[in-house]
């Protein structure tokens, strides 16, 4: 098992991509710490992997918010002690429209949760991990925040803020062996992308659980010593790592 005792924080948890990477971290030996702004679906995920026997730290928590985010941290480090693995996963969307027509509100609660709730998670985390001077951090993109496109309004704005804090953070980080890399997922059967395009039909979409495979390389030791890179899950290949 690749993720065999490997502590791994998986913010958004509890469905979609979030939920897909608990269950496949889980089949690979790690011990987990979830949270989800909803606490009932995210208990019925905690329930499935403790049938498979995996450790789960989790709590109920709204990542714009600094407090919970606290309160979530101080949970995790009071059973784990410390972190290897911080997945930045938890976003907020709304439906595609110009930015002559979002309001206040819709904009506020994007950039909180997208932009205030990356940075609220992990400043919370890296000291223990600066610590120990080793980790791993992936924080989960999206095409629109490397190539613009009209209508994507706050959601591309804040994933174009994660693409730039992916990158100070691996200078800042990497005296410290901590790998810091954005990963874009793709196109995915989950909630969130019908909220974007309710037209579509997601039967033709890949499931979540068909593009882990690269965020268990990133936060595997194969993946150290690779940070401030830009991924695309579709395009991943497993290679071994070179030994020599």
């Amino acid at each position: 098992m690749r993720l065999s005792g490997k502590r791994i924080v998986i913010t958004g948890g509890s469905k979609g991509l979030g939920k897909a990477l608990a269950q496949r971290f889980a089949r690979e030996g790690a011990k987990l710490a979830l949270c989800a702004r909803h606490s009932d679906p995210l208990e019925a995920v905690v329930k499935e992997l403790q049938e498979i026997d995996t450790e789960v730290v989790w709590r109920q928590c709204d990542i714009g918010n600094p407090v919970q985010v606290q309160e979530f941290v101080s949970a995790v480090i009071e059973e784990f002690e410390s972190i290897d693995v911080l997945v930045n996963n938890a976003s907020a969307i709304m439906p595609l429209k110009n930015i002559a027509e979002y309001s206040t509100q819709e904009w506020e609660e994007v950039v909180r949760t997208n932009i205030n709730g990356l940075f609220n998670c992990t400043r919370g985390f890296i000291p223990f991990m600066m610590k120990k001077k080793a980790g791993a951090i992936i924080n989960v993109s999206s095409s629109v925040g490397r190539v613009m496109r009209g209508q994507w309004g706050a959601y591309a704005i804040s994933k174009y803020a994660l693409e730039g804090f992916t990158q100070l953070l691996a200078e800042e980080l990497r005296h410290y062996n901590i790998s810091v890399n954005s990963v874009n997922p793709g196109a995915m059967a989950t909630d969130m992308r019908r909220v974007v395009h309710p037209e579509e039909d997601q039967k033709l979409l890949r499931k979540p659980e068909l593009v882990t495979d690269l965020f268990v390389y990133l936060a595997s030791n194969d993946g150290e010593g690779i940070s401030g890179q830009q991924f695309d899950a579709s395009t991943y290949v497993a290679y071994p790592k070179d030994k020599s």
